[in-house]
């Protein structure tokens, strides 16, 4: 089969509504090389770099609630800065590139998916809203 390993997808076909920030960036555990008492961050076994992981909110109306929060994990060598918050906003919009997911069977016998990216960003739309705005006005 062609398709082995992570699979690479777009920001619109993972979150084709938006999604928001619903948690801070964490350090993801190690289980493995972590001991009692010594904390270690996972690394990605492709990259070697260290591995993040923050909560989002998928804004597609039609997914049921209990599914609505799901982890991001972001892979890069040093701690990544969410977007500023958006004023008027109660979450914070985000967007990812470099995406891929990979499907799994979860605990419940369900498939499931792990989300990662390589990047977080500020949505695009959101930034040429607010140039063309400012462009208008000046």
């Amino acid at each position: 089969m062609a398709l082995q390993g992570p699979i690479p997808v777009t920001f619109d076909k993972v979150f084709p509504h938006g999604c928001y920030l619903v948690g801070e960036v964490e350090q993801v555990k190690d289980f493995d090389a972590s001991t009692n008492g010594r904390f270690v961050q996972a690394r990605d076994k492709q990259t070697g770099e260290l591995v993040w992981q923050i909560a989002v909110m998928d804004a597609d109306p039609q997914v049921k609630p209990a599914q609505k929060t799901v982890a991001v994990k972001i892979i890069t060598p040093v701690q990544p800065v969410p977007p500023a918050q958006m004023p008027g906003l109660p979450f914070t919009p985000v967007e990812f590139d470099g995406i891929t997911v990979t499907p799994y069977v979860n605990g419940n016998g369900r498939l499931a998916y792990s989300i990662r990216v390589r990047e977080m960003r500020a949505p695009r739309s959101a930034a040429t809203t607010k140039n063309s705005k400012d462009g208008a006005a000046a």
